[in-house]
């Protein structure tokens, strides 16, 4: 995607920030509810603003891409059956786009234990997760679930749920700052009513101010398992990663502080998906698609990339962003996330003292 690069933090297309919020503010005001179209055009924003961190490594691409098209292949199969929440056969929208070629799965170079999707066409493993995990069971339990967010619409319910409570200002507001940002001048100068960082900060907001609910990563654990399960991976192994994380330390909040579900909670949940699974689910057994050895192999790969990958200023600020969406994995953020999420928040507001010089 062409951008301008301003002075701000990140850069993009104002006219295609302004597309984007503008199809969502229309969708909001109009109909009273976002679509799969304005999420789309949001998340591909979003994703010019990650793609330095992203790790275009052709081996790594690949194997994390047939993992997720197995993913895929088996959302195909459930959407067939009817199978999933009434959220995914809402007659209003077509599902055919989240079965597509265009679906992505990325690594990207993080030192933050998260992955995350902005709803779209991308979904993002960061590769302190992907060198965290011990086998490919685990990394397609993580894959699986973040699939599920999108099979499940749960990033539009979320922008729903923004816009009911802003009463539709929220999208009327983001418009206009990155309407604003559009109209700067094209030297650079000090016509910069809202700089581009702005714009794509707002755009970004979308995800980062709403995250996931409770029940949202509840009913991605139910799917993804679905998922997981058709496609071939252990059932027996699909908290692999839960469970890791709770002997790290991660489940020390408490629930009812927490917008995700407990990780032991989650724990007991997956066990009694499996105790439900039908007596034929043996067959549903695949291979991996990286044996064990292979498997270790590519992680070394990423690790070394992630070394090599040049420490510049826009892989900071794509980091910054990535450390800024709320956690799909751990229930409670980091200082480091929280942080990250109040910069972000921070450079979605307009510049005031732009303005005045404007």
């Amino acid at each position: 995607m062409s951008g301008m690069k301003t002075n701000d933090s990140f850069t993009t297309s104002p006219r295609r920030v302004v597309i984007a919020l503008g199809v969502c503010a229309a969708a909001v005001l109009a109909a009273g509810c976002a679509t799969d179209k304005a999420v789309i055009s949001q998340a591909a924003d979003v994703h010019t603003g990650l793609q330095p961190a992203v790790m275009d490594d052709p081996q790594l691409s690949s194997y994390l891409q047939q993992v997720g098209q197995r993913i895929i292949a088996a959302a195909v199969q459930a959407d067939k059956n009817h199978v999933g929440p009434k959220s995914h056969f809402n007659k209003k929208e077509q599902n055919d786009w989240m079965f597509s070629q265009n679906m992505k799965f990325h690594f990207v170079n993080s030192k933050t234990l998260n992955a995350f999707t902005t709803g779209g066409e991308h979904m993002y493993v960061y590769n302190q997760l992907f060198q965290t995990v011990k086998t490919e069971d685990e990394l397609a339990a993580v894959m699986a679930h973040e699939y599920a967010h999108v099979y499940c619409r749960h990033v539009e319910k979320g922008m729903n749920r923004q816009m009911v409570m802003a009463g539709g200002t929220a999208a009327v507001g983001l418009v206009g700052s990155a309407a604003a940002g559009s109209s700067s001048d094209a030297s650079g100068g000090g016509n910069n009513y809202v700089q581009l960082g702005t714009g794509l900060a707002s755009a970004a907001m979308q995800f980062v101010g709403n995250g996931f609910t409770r029940n949202d990563e509840a009913e991605a654990d139910k799917y993804g398992f679905y998922f997981y399960t058709h496609a071939g991976w252990d059932p027996n192994h699909f908290a692999d990663f839960f469970k890791a994380m709770i002997e790290m330390g991660y489940d020390k909040t408490p629930e009812y502080m927490s917008d995700h579900p407990s990780l032991a909670n989650r724990v007991t949940a997956v066990q009694g998906y499996v105790a439900k699974l039908p007596p034929d689910a043996k067959n549903w057994r695949r291979p991996p698609i990286a044996s064990p050895d292979q498997f270790r192999a590519l992680q070394a790969r990423a690790a070394e990339l992630s070394k090599s990958m040049p420490n510049d200023e826009s892989l900071a600020k794509a980091q910054k962003l990535l450390n800024a969406f709320p956690s799909c994995v751990s229930p409670a953020e980091t200082p480091q996330q929280v942080k990250a999420a109040q910069d972000v928040a921070r450079e979605a507001k307009p510049n005031a003292n732009s303005k005045k010089k404007a």
